[in-house]
């Protein structure tokens, strides 16, 4: 069967389409494609000084996983995530139903709820950090307590926590608020008809026609919970002693990478993190046929 010719119009039309499209395809390939393949490449190698590399096959995959600093690492990472997440996406959910509410001054709200987004990160850091210190801060100095917020072990991972929790409360409460207007109202006024109360309302109405919007922000949030870096950066510096407590992979990977210049190890880390998300998004995948409703 032959294919159908194209008209020179639509030639040239599809000629601007490509033409158009370039600079993204582009970029893609040469900021994110071949880096990505020159890591998995340099994983397998080990790294000589200046920009040359000896293939050493499997050996930074079987030292990384011979490490128990890389195991501890993969656990604060877990761990943040758990942390951050589920804490997040449901006060971010309740933000977006007030905003959504009938109140006054709602557009003042919803920009003073997403300012963390656009402010500095290393300004929000200095602030929280001053929040947090032990000796001066105005937390311990608010409730009585010498607690070191971000150099005991016991705390620090909690402080990076919320410091997180609060810094993407708005950005996700500002795409789950999308979800929340494209909810019909004639399905609360049949609902409100039947009797059903605002609790009834938002198990059977809100949740179900939000839980779209709510996979895909989740699913954002985990892979930015797996590659947290710079947060904890700025928390908390190398000399700390609760650094090993909150250290994760991707902060693991610059010490390897840039510290103690084992390139070959730090792309095996790096690999790793990769394989990571790629399971935690594969069991999402997976578990949102049983909760999410595409149905309208």
């Amino acid at each position: 069967m032959k294919k159908n010719k194209l008209s020179p119009a639509a030639r040239r039309e599809q000629n601007w389409a490509y033409f158009m499209i370039a600079p993204t395809i582009i970029g893609l390939i040469v900021l994110n494609l071949w880096p990505f393949v020159q890591t998995i490449y340099t994983s397998f190698c080990e790294h000589l000084g200046f920009g040359h590399y000896k293939f050493v096959g499997l050996q930074n995959y079987v030292e990384m996983f011979q490490t128990p600093e890389v195991w501890k690492a993969t656990w604060n990472t877990i761990l943040f995530c758990i942390l951050t997440v589920p804490v997040g996406l449901f006060l971010s959910l309740l933000v977006a139903m007030l905003l959504n509410a009938k109140i006054k001054f709602k557009g003042g709200f919803r920009t003073i709820f997403f300012l963390p987004m656009v402010c500095a990160p290393a300004a929000v850091t200095m602030v929280w950090r001053w929040i947090f210190n032990g000796d001066y801060g105005i937390l311990n100095k608010l409730f009585g307590t010498d607690i070191g917020w971000i150099t005991d072990p016991n705390f620090v991972m909690v402080s990076c926590a919320v410091v997180a929790i609060w810094s993407n409360i708005g950005y996700d409460a500002i795409l789950l608020l999308a979800g929340l207007q494209n909810i019909p109202k004639t399905l609360y006024e049949a609902n409100s008809i039947d009797g059903a109360g605002p609790v009834k309302q938002f198990f059977t109405i809100t949740l179900p026609m939000v839980s779209p919007t709510l996979f895909v922000t989740m699913i954002m949030r985990l892979m930015a919970s797996v590659k947290v870096y710079d947060l904890i950066y700025m928390m908390v510096e190398e000399t700390n002693p609760a650094v090993t407590s909150v250290q994760s992979l991707m902060y693991l990977f610059y010490r390897e990478s840039f510290v103690a210049g084992s390139r070959g190890m730090g792309s095996a880390i790096v690999i790793w993190t990769v394989v990571l998300i790629g399971m935690i998004t594969i069991i999402q995948f997976y578990g949102q046929k049983k909760w999410v409703n595409y149905d309208v």
